[in-house]
């Protein structure tokens, strides 16, 4: 019964069959579907992008884990557990602080440098020589894989070893019958 009040529906009598077609073709036409697509791809965007954005918790972790410990156990700043050390907590009390603020990620980042040093990153920057930490794995990976490949057709194109004059190379039974007499010589 309310199978023909759907336009969208593929059982419809013949009439709503060519309303339905022309209604959706008027509709594609118009633009109508690219535009909501759109503002919807750009809701869930923006959903997933702010996901926890004003959360200080969440931002004190993240933040967090993108330090190192200043005492120099190398271990991450949230994950430093040794006993005795004097910079943990006093560096989580800092960016305890910061957080609660309300300063910028990039902001809390830069009082840390400035006060502990470049160290104090848990990984290194996208600028300056900070960039070859990221270039540089992959040119001397693809350096490997090119010394590899030259290595191999260096290998394959090789001559065969030249032989004195008369001379022809053992191959087949000839070779087993001297297998097996060095075997005996040799008692193994």
């Amino acid at each position: 019964m309310f199978r023909f009040l759907n336009p969208f529906s593929n059982w419809g009598a013949p009439p709503f069959g060519k309303l339905r077609a022309s209604f959706l073709a008027s509709f594609a036409r118009s633009g109508f579907l690219r535009r909501r697509l759109a503002h919807t791809l750009l809701l869930c965007a923006a959903v997933f992008a702010l996901l926890g954005a004003g959360d200080p918790a969440s931002r004190f972790n993240e933040i967090g884990h993108q330090m190192m410990c200043a005492c120099g156990c190398n271990q991450i700043l949230l994950e430093c557990n040794h006993v005795g050390c004097t910079y943990s907590d006093n560096m989580r009390n800092e960016l305890m602080a910061a957080v609660s603020r309300g300063d910028s990620d990039s902001l809390v980042e830069q009082a840390f440098v400035q006060k502990y040093g470049p160290t104090v990153l848990a990984a290194p920057t996208a600028k300056g020589f900070d960039r070859a930490a990221y270039i540089v794995p992959f040119v001397a990976l693809f350096l490997g894989f090119g010394l590899i490949v030259l290595v191999i057709l260096a290998w394959k194109n090789r001559p065969e070893p030249a032989l004195a004059d008369g001379l022809s190379p053992v191959r087949g039974p000839e070779l087993d019958q001297f297998r097996d007499q060095a075997g005996k010589e040799t008692d193994l």
